[in-house]
């Protein structure tokens, strides 16, 4: 594993696949930065980070043959492992806002930014960007998220928490071209948040409907449970969990 730790970029996503262009990166190559000035979340959302009391950073991982209609097994395994990390670090009431949000009680803590470049009918390699709120306190006009310090009660060492995700989403990684994915798609699902519980939905027109969530089909769209008991599918932009 390599690490370049950097003073501040405009996007460690962005930087990293300018890199990988550039050159023969090495496998498992992170950049990590102390201020990243124009942080890209999911669907073009900004991820806001505050120097010293979060953490930012991206992942470099070359695949063999995975398969595109297998790519979010990519997603699965590495929401998993920071749910693993976050647990062995005693950060109560993980989930996963479906698709890979990380949320402790229900508060946003964390958001991942997976750019997979494809090769034919295969991923050939994935930048994994990763935000997490550790040592924040304050959220001014962003009422859903929290931190790590506000849900423990306790200030973090932000590399003792970059260590333990790195090297958990590495581990989940490895060899995912042989791993099976129903396996990982049935313990993602067990970590998914409001998953047999109604919850309030919103279509892209603004209209709200209710719904249970049952959860994910073979590419990971949502699988949810409306009113006339339909099992519809729902792709990124195609639904949002308001509650």
């Amino acid at each position: 594993m390599k690490i370049i730790k950097l003073n501040a970029i405009d996007s460690t996503n962005s930087y990293l696949k300018q890199l990988a262009k550039a050159t023969c990166l090495q496998d498992e190559t992170v950049v990590l930065t102390n201020r990243q000035i124009s942080g890209r979340g999911q669907m073009g959302n900004v991820w806001l980070s505050r120097e010293g009391q979060s953490l930012t950073f991206s992942m470099f991982k070359a695949f063999g043959r995975l398969q595109i209609e297998r790519q979010f097994m990519i997603s699965m395994a590495v929401s998993l492992a920071i749910v693993k990390a976050l647990k062995s670090l005693n950060v109560p009431n993980i989930s996963i806002k479906w698709p890979n949000d990380i949320l402790s009680a229900n508060k946003k803590i964390g958001g991942i930014l997976i750019e997979n470049v494809l090769e034919g009918n295969y991923v050939n390699q994935s930048i994994i960007g990763i935000g997490l709120n550790v040592n924040e306190t304050d959220f001014l006009k962003l009422p859903q998220a929290s931190s790590l310090k506000l849900e423990t009660g306790k200030t973090f060492f932000l590399e003792e928490v970059f260590q333990s995700i790195v090297i958990s989403v590495f581990q989940n990684l490895k060899d995912l071209t042989q791993k099976n994915f129903e396996d990982i798609k049935l313990k993602y699902e067990n970590e998914l948040f409001q998953k047999e519980k109604v919850s309030v939905f919103e279509a892209p027109d603004g209209l709200r409907f209710n719904g249970i969530i049952k959860g994910i089909s073979e590419i990971g769209e949502l699988l949810v449970e409306t009113e006339n008991q339909a099992l519809r599918k729902f792709q990124l932009k195609e639904v949002k969990l308001i509650y």
